[in-house]
């Protein structure tokens, strides 16, 4: 920042980054779906292995049972072999064992030594019962039993078939380890895309703030350059207000210059009526001072009307405006008649203050000049609100109709008057982007003044 340069001035408060408001929404919902997703597909390949180890088991049982016989001592006994060699080797993390009542458990060689399978008296499974059990310190086993009756043999036998967990849950942890590393690298990939794109997606609003801050360093007149759908508006809105402000003080300048120029004519006869020591130095400046006076009102009435004007905020009540300028005329001329007729919802696009002066200037021309009937019309016409007023005097000629909205014009000069009413009139109405204009009056044969001005 160089000396020159004023300090940057904060108008808003800032609440925090957009982008990251949204990039952390977006991660924050990613990583809730991912959680949730995660969870139920842990769930599913759990089930999933869990099943598939359960049935491999029960097969086992299913061909131990079908091997099984009772042999001459009324013991079990096998006529074959189970395929799995597993079976045979001492502490392999896969057993079987046959038990019933009266009887020594029959188990397989790889439960060695001492140990057995625990046999649940107190439950008989003649379905097939799968579950979890930990006999061994060390070792948790997946057991799966079923108890039933051989032929020629009285006894209920339990068979069971077991095997470690450590198998299982070996291949659950490598499935929920993948399971992790897979949603994690996903949920990283999505919270990067997501960085991109409101990176990408933001990008036009970065365009548009370099691109103010040409506009403010007069690099450039206007936000240009192609935009997004969604920003277009954005960027016409805010051209538009820049090229409202160049108009206000484009026509600051006008009209200040104007005032200038309209001012230095009468000081200048002031000035040389002064050094000239003239005997009607006194009526001089008092002539020429209400010709400043009428030029510093007009000039003031249009700086009032520019200051005020907003598309987006400028509105009156038509009829209230009429209401109150009915009244304020009819207490200045008491012999004349007003009426009024139209609808009473109608809103334009000027401020009140305005809208006051103007109808006020046109009525009060209308019960001057005119012969005592004074009647104004508000109707609507094609977005425009029309304010009609009419009088009964002798109208003004078609060809001074242009020429008398000139400032300080008067074709009646036998009345008090600065010439500057039908002047202010126009100049505030094309302020508005409105017009006025002057016509003969049907109905009461007089002139009749037509206002236009746009309507919200």
């Amino acid at each position: 920042m160089t000396t020159g340069d004023p300090a940057p001035r904060a108008y808003v408060q800032v609440t925090g980054s957009l982008s990251r408001r949204m990039i952390v929404i977006a991660a924050c919902w990613i990583m809730l779906l991912l959680a949730g997703g995660g969870f139920a597909l842990d769930r599913v390949l759990t089930s999933s292995v869990t099943r598939n180890t359960d049935d491999g088991l029960e097969y086992l049982l299913n061909s131990l049972i079908v091997s099984a016989e009772i042999g001459p001592d009324g013991e079990v006994r096998f006529n074959r072999q189970l395929s799995d060699q597993r079976f045979l080797e001492p502490y392999s993390g896969l057993y079987w064992q046959v038990s019933g009542a009266g009887y020594e458990p029959f188990p397989s060689r790889s439960l060695w030594d001492d140990r057995r399978l625990p046999t649940g008296s107190k439950h008989r499974d003649t379905e097939i019962h799968l579950y979890d059990a930990k006999p061994f310190p060390e070792e948790t086993l997946r057991i799966v039993e079923r108890d039933l009756t051989l032929p020629g043999s009285p006894t209920v036998w339990r068979f069971q078939v077991a095997e470690s967990r450590d198998v299982l849950d070996g291949q659950i942890g490598a499935l929920r380890k993948t399971l992790v590393r897979s949603f994690a690298l996903l949920g990283l990939g999505l919270i990067v895309m997501a960085a991109l794109q409101t990176w990408y997606g933001l990008l036009p609003l970065r365009a548009v703030r370099n691109a103010i801050v040409r506009l403010r360093a007069g690099q450039s007149a206007r936000v240009e350059g192609s935009m997004p759908a969604e920003v277009a508006p954005l960027v016409e809105e805010l051209n538009a207000l820049v090229e409202h402000n160049d108009r206000q003080a484009e026509e600051a300048r006008r009209h200040a210059g104007n005032l200038a120029h309209a001012l230095k004519t009468p000081l200048t006869v002031i000035m040389n009526a002064a050094a000239a020591g003239q005997d009607d130095l006194a009526d001089t400046v008092i002539r020429e001072a209400r010709t400043m006076r009428r030029q510093v009102d007009h000039h003031l009435a249009r700086a009032r009307a520019v200051g005020r004007r907003g598309s987006a905020h400028s509105r009156a009540d038509v009829w209230t405006s009429v209401e109150a300028v009915e009244r304020a005329v009819g207490r200045l001329y008491p012999n004349v008649r007003i009426d009024v007729d139209g609808p009473k919802d109608m809103v334009a696009r000027i401020e009140r203050q305005d809208l006051d002066e103007i109808l006020g200037n046109l009525v009060e021309n209308a019960a001057k000049y005119g012969g005592g009937s004074v009647f104004v019309t508000v109707r609507a016409d094609m977005g425009f609100v029309e304010l009609l007023v009419e009088d009964d005097g002798p109208g003004i000629p078609e060809a001074d109709r242009l020429r008398i909205f000139d400032r300080g014009v008067r074709l009646d000069s036998g009345k008090p008057g600065t010439g500057l009413g039908l002047a202010i009139v126009r100049d505030v109405a094309e302020i508005y982007e409105g017009t006025a204009s002057l016509e003969e009056s049907e109905d009461l044969g007089g002139l009749m003044v037509r206002l236009r001005l746009p309507a919200v």
